[in-house]
C-alpha cells in the first residue's frame, strides 16, 4: 500500500483548472511520447477547456503537504451505448519531485476504485519504453492486448504504443 501521508488525494473540481492545466502542460511538454495529445495543441486552449475536462471526466489529483498538485490521472467514459462499459485511463502524470513516493499507485487506485462503480473494464495506452508505467499497470492487473506500431509521430520520429486492459468482471457473457 502506498504511503499516502506524503500527499492527499481527491477528485479535482472546476476550481482546480489552473493547477490542473499547469501539471497537464508540464507532462505534455516534458514527455511528448507518453501522451496522445501534444503540448502545442493544448497550450493555447482557454482555461474553460481545462475546466470542461475536469467536469466531463473523473480527474483525480495528488497534492503534496504544501498544497502543490503533484500528479493527476483521469477516467473517460465514452458516451455511446455500446462503448460506455469500457473506461479509458488518460492523462496519468506524476511530477518528478513526487516520483518514488507511491503517488502514481495511489492515483491509479483512486481511478480504479471510481471506475469499478461506473464501467466493466478500464483500458489504456502506454509507451513500451516507459518501463515504470508498464510495471505500475501490470502490478494493478492490467494486461497487454495489442501493440500499435507507429502510433505517434513526434518531430519526424515514430513511437509505438501498447494497449492494456483491466476487466473488472470476467464472468460476463462473451
Amino acid at each position: 500500500m502506498p504511503n499516502t501521508s506524503a500527499f492527499s488525494l481527491r477528485r479535482l473540481t472546476p476550481e482546480d483548472a489552473i493547477v490542473f492545466r499547469d501539471v497537464r502542460l508540464e507532462g505534455l511538454q516534458r514527455y511528448p511520447a507518453a501522451f496522445g495529445a501534444s503540448y502545442e495543441d493544448e497550450r493555447d486552449r482557454p482555461l474553460e477547456w481545462f475546466r470542461a475536462r475536469i467536469t466531463d471526466h473523473a480527474v483525480f489529483g495528488g497534492f503534496s503537504n504544501d498544497g502543490t498538485l503533484a500528479g493527476v490521472a483521469g477516467l473517460q467514459v465514452p458516451p455511446g451505448a455500446k462503448m460506455k462499459h469500457k473506461g479509458i485511463l488518460w492523462g496519468m502524470y506524476v511530477r518528478p519531485s513526487a516520483r518514488g513516493t507511491g503517488l502514481a499507485a495511489a492515483l491509479l487506485d483512486c481511478v480504479l476504485e471510481h471506475a469499478r462503480g461506473v464501467v466493466d473494464e478500464v483500458k489504456l495506452e502506454v509507451a513500451p519504453d516507459n518501463t515504470a508505467a508498464m510495471r505500475l499497470y501490470g502490478a494493478a492487473g492490467f494486461v497487454e492486448f495489442a501493440r500499435e506500431p507507429r502510433a505517434l509521430k513526434i518531430d519526424g520520429t515514430y513511437h509505438d504504443s501498447v494497449s492494456m486492459t483491466l476487466p473488472f468482471d470476467t464472468t460476463g457473457a462473451a
